[in-house]
């Protein structure tokens, strides 16, 4: 009886390890897992080392809102400042840049499909709006992967976050709760639970070509039925 006690502590132990990471929004923002900029896990590349030189840039809001297939802003007829707000003012997040995908493409294809076609999005909730002005003033617009972990998540001294990651078919999103070390709680926890929520809900993505942005703008040209399956 003793054993059969043990191996079934032992199996519920693994499905706890084994949890799937697109299952990590059922706790509250308060018992979320922060820790120091320093020891929080980065980015993972695995073998492919040849995707650390490809770049991504920082997204516009806009953006952000077509990618994670969230509602446009509601605008009143009284053109108020307050009624045209863009939602989560204390997010940063960055994408894959045109070269990034089709390079990854490229990639994929002369490696005969062993090379990885899978981009990654980071995505960044702040626990105020001023908190990513400041840090929006010192990240630069644009960076190689391979130097993410370096200059945006471990630069950030003095910082401590949480994180989430989520596979969506070739997208792997990134998502990191920042706040001062030290501080109790996380102020914008509604962003960051319906952001997190909105990646969920997302469909996989097949392949790129919501992301690849038209050639006169650097703006992501989404089409929802084609992107997503809803």
């Amino acid at each position: 009886m003793e054993e059969k006690e043990k191996k079934q502590k032992q199996k519920q132990n693994k499905k706890q390890k084994h949890q799937h990471p697109n299952d990590q929004t059922s706790k509250p923002a308060s018992d979320f897992s922060f820790k120091p900029s320093s020891e929080v896990k980065g980015l993972r590349f695995g073998g492919q080392f040849m995707v650390k030189s490809f770049p991504i840039r920082r997204a516009r809001p806009l953006e952000l809102l077509k990618i994670l297939s969230y509602p446009p802003t509601n605008r009143n007829n009284n053109n108020s400042s307050s009624s045209s707000k863009i939602p989560f003012p204390s997010t940063t997040a960055f994408l894959p840049t045109n070269f990034t995908i089709l390079a990854h493409q490229a990639w994929h294809t002369l490696t005969l499909g062993l090379g990885t076609k899978k981009s990654k999005v980071l995505v960044f909730v702040f626990e105020s709006e001023s908190m990513k002005l400041a840090v929006d003033r010192i990240w630069p617009p644009e960076i190689p992967l391979g130097e993410a972990n370096k200059k945006l998540i471990r630069g950030l001294t003095g910082s401590e976050m949480a994180r989430f990651k989520f596979r969506k078919g070739c997208i792997t999103f990134y998502v990191y709760a920042v706040r001062k070390l030290g501080n109790m709680g996380f102020s914008c926890s509604d962003d960051l639970r319906t952001i997190l929520e909105s990646v969920v809900s997302l469909k996989d993505f097949l392949d790129h070509t919501a992301m690849l942005a038209m050639p006169h703008q650097r703006s992501i040209n989404y089409q929802a039925p084609v992107a997503m399956a809803h």
